[in-house]
């Protein structure tokens, strides 16, 4: 009897254990089948045609809308009244796409058991850091269903999200629904990247990662020669370029090969370099954000003899060196004399000495504090006074802050939906509190002050922008209380930060933001990652060297390639409105 018992119970926990294996993709059904509560609409996608023929409007981003609860599956408030905590275990799938240059993923997720019974659907929403582009899916059940607290180890899948950049970061957030009416703990986000084009595709199937692997040198005489692979035919890369430096000088060669003579290898000649010098040498395909191959030149001093000489010459010359030797033994032999004899009056060691002179230009690898378990978290505050060219180059600031800055950042741009629940003033007076610095960035419109809206006359989307305008000054003046009153009180200032991009002028920065450290960005960029992390950028003996962390370094990246072309492309945009109003005022 009890055999049979043990084996009814392994057979029902291996059923359970396969239930809970498989994932639940959505299915194609009507709200008609949702509010009826047919068993086939268990599990039901919602399209962008469903709401606008259920609620009558187009919603702003697709099938994205926060309450849809009532509003889809009917009028009756029990059903949507319960508490629902955020989902659990979000992951990123990567699936296959045939487009070389994007990505697709499929999010998966499992409910929380905390209210499960009164689960009504998810929300999916996409979003690229950095960027406006926003991607939502709707999923509901059908009204009647009531989950089991074991059915909190199903996991639920959305739909494909298609066409998304390679190398790029974005945030998915899976949100409970019904939303409750205290905003709190209801949805879960994830921040992750897609794959590389190399990753992807293979390394010589893509132009920005492709390098050449295979460089020689050879020099005879004055002449150096550097040989390198051409790269594969299909990615289209038709010239090349060489920068070699050293002592602060730079030699710069552009390299257009003739493929009709060999299309596997060039060689081409360096000029312009310094006998007895050591350079070091970079080779790449001459694209933009294109991955660069380092090597070393070290140009052999040449002796040159004069076969012509006469005798007098002869003579003469061996004499004049041997002179000149004399000189120079007895000038070096005065010169270290004279060191030693001070060193030895004042009690130093010689040796420690050297060691020290010899130490002076070491770099030095330098971690970060290990007591910060969490990277610090900054909140980046500006004025949309200037357009929207100016949004777009904090934005790739904070893109670049986030990926090479070891920095977690808040910005209103990429937490719409948080910004939407609390009020623009709301979610900044939180984020000021809970983050461990701010950053202002000045920029000539905040000397102005936007016009209070007028609701009369002017369409939905214009009110909107004046009053994010208005609520963004208000914002900033906060910012300069908060630090006049910490000023007044003898507190530490240095959670507070103003910053000026390279097209706006120190008259910039507000007089109350005066009291704080400001930089120049990006030549200050090593600054600014010295004040989030409170590590020093030079020791005695040496100095702190971060990749992509200096003004020179930080184009190297695609962030910081993009971050460069938004900061350019504001200056342009400057320039043309200043001409604009001189003509206009001549």
């Amino acid at each position: 009897m009890w055999e049979t018992a043990l084996v009814l119970y392994l057979l029902s926990a291996l059923a359970q254990a396969d239930e809970s294996a498989v994932a639940i993709s959505p299915r194609n059904c009507s709200l008609e089948c949702i509010r009826q509560g047919r068993p086939a609409c268990d599990y039901c996608r919602v399209t962008g045609d469903d709401l606008k023929e259920a609620l009558g409007f187009n919603p702003k981003f697709g099938s994205c809308i926060p309450w849809p609860c009532l509003e889809l599956l009917g009028d009756d408030p029990k059903i949507c009244q319960h508490y629902v905590q955020a989902p659990d275990d979000v992951k990123i799938e990567f699936v296959l796409e045939p487009n070389p240059e994007s990505d697709t993923i499929i999010v998966s997720w499992k409910p929380s058991y905390y209210g499960i019974a009164f689960l009504r659907g998810f929300q999916v929403t996409l979003q690229a850091l950095g960027g406006s582009r926003v991607a939502c899916q709707l999923f509901l059940f059908h009204r009647n269903i009531s989950l089991p607290a074991s059915h909190a180890q199903m996991v639920y899948k959305s739909d494909p999200f298609p066409s998304l950049s390679l190398g790029t970061q974005y945030a998915v957030t899976v949100m409970a629904l019904p939303v409750p009416e205290e905003w709190e703990k209801f949805y879960h986000s994830k921040i992750f990247s897609t794959r590389t084009c190399a990753e992807k595709n293979g390394f010589e199937q893509c132009k920005q990662d492709w390098y050449p692997t295979y460089v020689e040198v050879q020099q005879e005489g004055t002449a150096i020669t550097v040989t390198f692979n051409l790269a594969p035919p299909n990615l289209g890369i038709r010239s090349y370029f060489s920068l070699c430096y050293a002592n602060g000088i730079k030699s710069y060669t552009d390299i257009t090969p003739n493929s009709s003579k060999n299309k596997t290898h060039h060689s081409y000649q360096l000029s312009g370099l310094q006998e007895g010098t050591n350079y070091t040498c970079v080779i790449a395909a001459n694209e933009v954000d294109a991955v660069r191959k380092t090597f070393n030149v070290h140009v052999k001093s040449i002796q040159k003899e004069n076969s012509s000489a006469t005798p007098s010459l002869a003579v003469v010359l061996p004499v004049s060196l041997v002179l000149v030797v004399i000189l120079g033994l007895l000038l070096a032999a005065l010169i270290c004399w004279r060191p030693k004899l001070q060193k030895k009056i004042l009690g130093l060691k010689p040796d420690f000495i050297w060691q020290h002179e010899q130490g002076v230009t070491q770099e030095e690898m330098v971690s970060l504090p290990g007591q910060k378990l969490t990277p610090p978290r900054l909140l980046i505050c500006y004025s949309n006074h200037d357009g929207p060219s100016h949004v777009k180059s904090v934005m790739q600031l904070g893109a670049f802050i986030q990926q090479h800055m070891a920095t977690q950042v808040c910005l209103d741009l990429w937490d719409s939906l948080s910004v939407a629940e609390e009020g623009y003033m709301a979610w900044h007076c939180r984020q000021i509190q809970e983050s461990n610095f701010v950053l202002v960035i000045c920029s000539p419109g905040l000397k102005q002050r936007p016009e209070t809206p007028d609701p009369e006359g002017e369409d939905e989307e214009v009110l909107n922008l004046r009053s994010n305008a208005y609520s963004s000054e208000a914002v900033i003046q906060l910012i300069g209380e908060e630090v006049g009153r910490a000023k007044a009180r003898g507190q530490d200032l240095s959670k507070y930060m103003s910053a000026i991009f390279e097209y706006s002028e120190e008259t910039d920065i507000p007089t109350e933001l005066r009291l704080v450290s400001h930089y120049t960005l990006m030549r200050d960029l090593p600054l600014l990652f010295s004040h989030l992390h409170g590590v020093a950028l030079h020791r005695p003996g040496c100095y702190l060297k971060i990749n992509h962390i200096t003004e020179e370094g930080f184009v190297k990246v695609p962030a910081g390639a993009a971050l460069q072309w938004a900061i350019h492309e504001v200056g342009l945009t400057m320039k043309a409105k200043m001409q604009h109003t001189a003509e206009g005022g001549d």
